[in-house]
């Protein structure tokens, strides 16, 4: 297995079973049994790890197809933990097609939330990617946040994810 690391999560160890490079940080895949549990962005200068389960080299095969083709459709057993209001908001964001996007204010009504509590959610999202919480933005039309922030790396990764799908 890999070596264990400090994730940005919890500040707990976490051990990785994969470690891929992307154009915009490495992508930290955490397995447990027979679930994906975690997809972590690490710094882009953290050394990369071959997948040490076969369910870590799916979902590594999975991430690659997407960053080749952004219309690609996960097909992954997915451990999703949180609230049930994380759940609705998180399923609602799994049905928004690669390249368009919505507003927070857009799902919040959908889901007779708040565009606050829609936010809180995409921040408490696990699994980036898998799913799309990047597609989620201000009601301006501006980024709004993405990994429980409003400026720096993260909006350059959101900023990264959003160009990539729409071509």
């Amino acid at each position: 297995m890999g070596k264990p690391k400090v994730g940005r999560k919890l500040e707990a160890v976490v051990e990785y079973q994969a470690k891929l490079a992307t154009p915009f940080a490495v992508l930290g895949i955490c397995i447990e049994e027979d679930w994906l549990t975690d997809i972590e962005y690490l710094p882009l200068d953290t050394p990369t790890l071959a997948p040490q389960t076969s369910l870590a080299r799916e979902v590594s095969d999975q991430l690659q197809a997407y960053l080749a083709e952004p219309d690609f459709i996960f097909d992954l057993s997915l451990h999703i933990g949180g609230t049930i209001h994380q759940k609705r908001v998180w399923r609602a964001i799994q049905d928004i097609p690669s390249g368009k996007t919505r507003s927070y204010a857009d799902i919040a009504t959908q889901l007779h939330s708040a565009p606050r509590a829609v936010g809180q959610a995409c921040g408490a999202n696990r699994l980036p990617i898998v799913i799309p919480c990047h597609r989620v933005i201000a009601k301006s039309g501006g980024l709004g946040g993405f990994m429980n922030a409003s400026d720096g790396i993260p909006l350059g990764i959101k900023r990264w994810l959003l160009h990539h799908e729409r071509g």
